[in-house]
């Protein structure tokens, strides 16, 4: 499974090995015993992938056969990757929570190289 979590001013990306029902099913219930509010909900999220990345070419075709990714062009430099799955926040009306997906292990894993690597690029480009 993937995990996607939102921040205000900062996007992570994480792959879990737990199931991702399992993992939801901990979550709700955690906020239960400690009184927290949250909402769970069938949602999309997405994220920038540099467009000039070499593998870019092999998530094409891999998206092509997953039916929860979906891949768009921005501009020049950028491909957006939007994926199905379920949305976790303790406020509904906010940005920030926690988003997670489960697709072939294959497809979560060659995604996290790629932001992984997106992440690389940009550190590189700040220096």
């Amino acid at each position: 499974m993937l995990k996607l979590t939102y921040t205000e001013n900062n996007f992570t990306l994480e792959h879990l090995a737990q199931p991702l029902e399992e993992w939801v099913t901990s979550r709700v219930i955690l906020a239960m015993r400690i009184g927290t509010a949250i909402a769970v909900e069938p949602s999309t999220a997405s994220f920038l992938l540099p467009a000039n990345l070499p593998q870019l070419r092999h998530l094409e075709r891999t998206g092509e056969q997953e039916e929860a990714i979906d891949l768009s062009p921005c501009d020049a430099d950028y491909i957006e990757v939007s994926l199905q799955g379920t949305w976790l926040t303790s406020d509904s009306e906010s940005d920030t929570g926690i988003f997670v997906t489960s697709m072939n292990y294959a497809v979560e894993f060659f995604l996290l190289k790629l932001w992984q690597e997106s992440q690389n690029h940009a550190a590189f480009l700040e220096t």
